[in-house]
């Protein structure tokens, strides 16, 4: 079998236009938003309406709190999947970051489930501290809040944060949005692990209001609820699907530079 360039280039192709975890997109000039994932803002402000309220029971304006490079977290506190974990991440790499939390930046965590309460914020600000050693410093620059639903949907609006309800709980992507000092987008971080090294990067980048490409592009989702079970399951499609990607990426490359048989 001969492969040429056309057959590369129509595979690969045809492989982008199927995410990470194997759903395929339908390609348009002006495709839709997925309903749950993360969309890309760079290089836009946020708006100037959007309120929280902090561990102070004080409700203030978002943007009047980011006056420093600022890593925007959006979770819910009683999220039994990826949440945890992905504050996990932060807690570890603001521990070992020799940025200085509160000073030459800081992290702003907001529920995006209305329902959610101080107390319960106040208990998870608590938990993540326990796993740092520069408690004092973290808990100056690292903020918990809760908001009113209009402002959440504004929030997570601006930001391409998209997630769903599922029964009594949500499904969505685990990802960060780091904002310049004066409220533009310029970072997206993916994922539950943040090297120090690019973390550090992107504080200093925001700082100076420069914004940059998001290396990650894989991003990881909570479980999907079994309604059923009343409990959280593995995606088996998705895995299967990224299953199914690499194989055919293997059989296409094999077919390509396999050694050709002399003719007799």
């Amino acid at each position: 079998m001969r492969l040429n360039l056309k057959h590369l280039l129509f595979f690969i192709a045809t492989i982008l236009q199927i995410n990470s975890f194997g759903q395929i997109n339908p390609v348009s000039d002006a495709p839709d938003d997925p309903e749950v994932g993360v969309v890309e803002h760079l290089d836009e402000y946020l708006p100037k309406d959007i309120y929280i309220t902090g561990l102070d029971s004080q409700r203030v304006l978002l943007t009047d709190l980011i006056d420093k490079p600022t890593v925007l977290n959006f979770v819910y506190y009683r999220c039994p999947g990826i949440c945890s974990p992905l504050m996990e991440g932060l807690a570890e790499v603001m521990d070992r970051s020799d940025l200085k939390p509160n000073e030459d930046y800081q992290v702003l965590t907001i529920s995006f489930d209305p329902t959610e309460t101080l107390d319960l914020a106040e208990r998870k600000k608590t938990n993540y501290l326990n796993l740092v050693n520069k408690k004092e410093a973290i808990s100056a620059g690292w903020k918990f809040f809760i908001s009113d639903s209009a402002s959440i949907v504004k929030a997570t609006k601006a930001v391409g944060f998209q997630y769903k309800r599922t029964g009594n709980d949500f499904l969505h992507a685990a990802s960060v949005m780091v904002i310049s000092p004066d409220g533009k987008i310029t970072r997206y971080l993916n994922g539950i692990y943040f090297l120090p090294f690019e973390f550090k990067m992107a504080i200093i980048e925001a700082n100076k209001g420069k914004s940059g490409p998001t290396i990650n592009k894989i991003l990881q989702f909570c479980y999907s609820y079994d309604p059923v079970g009343q409990t959280y399951v593995l995606n088996v499609t998705k895995i299967a699907g990224s299953i199914i990607i690499f194989i055919a990426l293997f059989i296409f490359l094999y077919l390509v530079f396999k050694p050709k048989r002399k003719e007799v």
